[in-house]
């Protein structure tokens, strides 16, 4: 008898270390499920606190760009004509961005949170913040993106998501638990973003790959995230067809139709995803080591960075006979006017404006708060469409390709980039796909080697 007890319990143990090792057997007796938490009527309460949520949640992200929108037309076009000049000055954005510079620097200085996240270190999903430290996400946000620095509103948008979120859950229960609280923290940033992207599907696939959910876990907080996201669409859409701002969509309409891919159009898709590795390589790199230098002195070194910001946008405009705000701002909403006028564009004028945005973009990760998304789309952009000067590479494919390629390097989400270089581009995205998919694993994967591992 003790030898058969003895046998069963380390048959019993044998099969617990199998399941720790290996993962659980679906056949397994000792398996757990993994879909129990969906089964839970507590999880339909869930999904329906996660709808209640989306609606005020993507309302507060809605007006959050227009105040964006509302302050770069304040600071950058009436203001000049209140002080009686009869167009911007080129020299505006020194004094602009500077102060910006000191709003931010104050800010981080003396407010909870340093505002926010900071960029040099790519597109990355954190934990909601704090209600204490939503003002200063707030002021930061609005200095940096209503005063043209380069940088966009996603990462602001999903932190404030999540804050009100989770602010609203401690107000219904004092102490939720933490899954709870991920969760509708989690829907609360699908919400916020759920068309800022052109689609609440490209918003789920960039946090899904940005926070690294797989299996039940996937399940458990795509869900709610899914039916935040619906709800924040529908009011998006509810809220442009009263105001009539607009959907605050970057899908690009209007685009001269395209051919189906050639062998030589795939060539093109390798030399620009090599060619995109070590440009975006360099961008993020550069931020850190500026980041490094301006944290020492935020006070001083912060303006400084803003007034260099100015200088690019200047000397782009003084080079290349266009205006400052091509450098300027996150590029969300020139990204459609540029490819549609890209014939426009001399490829002096595309280098110029790659060199400029590229390290007006590198500098302003390493001192201001914003998303890294647009600028690095805007970057693809203007590297394909100067590529597309060179024979065999369609304007709209090279476009897609440096989209995708560039993006993949600077926010290491494949999927995603993919997604954004397609579905963006509507019908022409979905013909030029191949050609993105090659030109972004080539770029991330090329990335990836020029990139040191880190030290253990």
């Amino acid at each position: 008898m003790r030898t058969v007890r003895r046998g069963s319990t380390d048959q019993k143990v044998s099969v617990r270390n199998k399941v720790t090792a290996t993962g659980p057997s679906p056949d397994d007796p000792l398996a757990p499920d993994p879909l129990a938490p969906l089964r839970n009527r507590r999880y339909l309460g869930l999904l329906a606190l996660a709808a209640i949520l989306g609606a005020p949640i993507s309302a507060v992200a809605y007006g959050f760009l227009k105040l964006v929108a509302d302050m770069q037309g304040w600071i950058f076009t009436d203001l000049p004509t209140a002080l009686g000049f009869h167009e911007e000055p080129l020299w505006w954005p020194l004094p602009v961005l500077a102060l910006a510079g000191i709003l931010v620097a104050l800010t981080i200085r003396y407010l909870p949170g340093r505002g926010g996240v900071s960029p040099a270190d790519g597109f990355t999903v954190h934990g909601a913040p704090a209600p204490a430290e939503l003002p200063g996400i707030v002021i930061t946000a609005l200095a940096t993106l209503g005063f043209g620095v380069v940088l966009g509103p996603e990462g602001p948008l999903i932190a404030i998501g999540g804050g009100l979120a989770l602010c609203a859950v401690r107000l219904a229960r004092r102490d939720p638990p933490a899954q709870v609280g991920a969760v509708v923290a989690a829907a609360g940033g699908f919400a916020a973003i759920s068309t800022l992207l052109g689609s609440p599907l490209i918003a789920a696939f960039l946090l899904m790959e940005a926070v690294g959910l797989a299996g039940a876990a996937l399940e458990l907080v795509l869900l709610p995230g899914l039916v935040a996201a619906g709800v924040g669409s529908l009011i998006f859409i509810g809220l442009n067809s009263w105001t009539g701002f607009g959907t605050l969509s970057l899908a690009i309409p209007n685009l001269p139709p395209v051919g189906q891919p050639t062998v030589a159009e795939f060539g093109w898709a390798l030399v620009i995803g090599l060619a995109a590795a070590p440009v975006g390589s360099a961008i993020r790199p550069l931020a850190r080591l500026l980041r490094s230098q301006v944290e020492r002195h935020a006070l001083v070194a912060t303006p400084l960075v803003g007034l260099a910001i100015a200088g690019l946008a200047i000397a782009y405009a003084e080079g290349s006979g266009k205006d400052t705000s091509d450098v300027l701002f996150s590029g969300q909403d020139a990204l459609g006017p540029l490819i549609v006028s890209g014939t426009g564009y001399s490829l002096g004028a595309l280098l110029l404006l790659l060199a400029c945005k590229g390290l007006a973009y590198s500098a302003s990760m390493s001192s201001f708060r914003g998303g890294p998304i647009f600028p690095a789309m805007f970057l693809g952009a203007v590297g394909g469409i100067a590529m597309s000067h060179l024979p065999g590479l369609p304007l709209v494919a090279g476009a897609a390709m440096g989209i995708g390629a560039m993006s993949a390097v600077l926010l290491t989400l494949p999927m995603t980039s993919v997604l954004l270089a397609t579905l963006l581009l509507l019908k022409d995205g979905l013909t030029v796909m191949p050609l993105v998919i090659v030109a972004v694993v080539v770029a991330y994967v090329t990335a990836v080697r020029l990139t040191p591992p880190p030290a253990r």
